[in-house]
């Protein structure tokens, strides 16, 4: 882990999103002790006051403090969006591994469902979801996490199917080891690098599914301090007070740039090729 962390360090891009990612967790640890005010506290005596020293980056049409909102919504639109993540990836693991280690025509018959879902494009399918479970932020949750488990099936079929001929595996068969052990101890370990870098990468864009969701009003409902939401209530006022539209719409796509980065960094890094 040492290792992976210097060789990280020092690439450009590894770099950038290792010190953005650490800043989005200092947010996310340390931003509800640290925010000036109440996030959900109206005050109409400061309605849409642009940025002050009381009010650093101004305020929406209810008077509530931007970088209040935005640090109490670091914690619940990251972790919603790893939690989205983490779905995906586990479902989709699980699905590949045992599609690729089974084969024949259970693999085909699963795979031929995956393709099929994956011709759906992610929002389409996470909005599909959605509207069958209701609007929650919840439920956005679990929405993106099943969108994502195909492509994450087909990077664990592929994994699986490299590895299950392989020599260590072939010795697992001959002890008599059962399926659940091969695919668990043998074939599993094999698959963490590709998978942690694809889900680095999804991180980004389950954040941004949210936000879509939520401007859309399928996900966080009000008065949640939550990005995309934030949007959708100020996005009224974008022509005359930009600056309620401008500070989620940043945060969100710095939070975008960070976890690509950073993706980007894991995959050379974690890559033997190119070590």
């Amino acid at each position: 882990m040492i290792e992976v962390l210097k060789r990280l360090l020092s690439h450009p891009q590894g770099a950038i999103g290792l010190g953005l990612g650490a800043i989005l967790i200092l947010a996310m640890a340390f931003g509800p002790l640290v925010a000036p005010y109440d996030p959900e506290s109206f005050d109409y005596s400061a309605r849409l006051v642009g940025p002050t020293a009381n009010h650093w980056m101004g305020t929406d049409q209810f008077g509530r403090d931007i970088l209040s909102r935005l640090l109490w919504g670091a914690r619940s639109t990251v972790l919603l969006g790893f939690t989205a993540t983490l779905i995906g990836t586990s479902l989709g693991a699980a699905v590949g591994i045992l599609s690729g280690f089974l084969g024949g025509w259970i693999d085909d018959a699963i795979m031929r469902v995956v393709d099929a879902t994956m011709a759906i494009p992610n929002l389409l399918f996470a909005l599909l979801i959605v509207t069958v479970l209701g609007p929650s932020g919840l439920n956005a949750v679990i929405a993106i996490g099943i969108a994502f488990a195909p492509g994450m099936a087909r990077i664990a079929r592929s994994v699986t199917l490299a590895t299950r001929n392989h020599d260590y595996v072939s010795a697992a068969v001959a002890r008599g080891e059962s399926a659940a052990y091969i695919m668990a101890r043998e074939i599993l370990p094999n698959m963490v690098a590709p998978v942690i870098v694809e889900g680095t990468i999804r991180v980004a864009f389950a954040i941004m599914l949210l936000a879509t969701l939520s401007f859309l009003g399928l996900g966080a409902q009000p008065p949640a301090p939550e990005w995309g939401l934030m949007i959708a209530e100020a996005r009224g006022f974008m022509f005359r007070n930009a600056w309620t539209i401008v500070w989620p719409g940043l945060a969100i796509a710095t939070v975008a740039i960070a976890f690509n980065l950073l993706g980007d960094g894991l995959r050379d890094v974690l890559n033997p090729r190119t070590r």
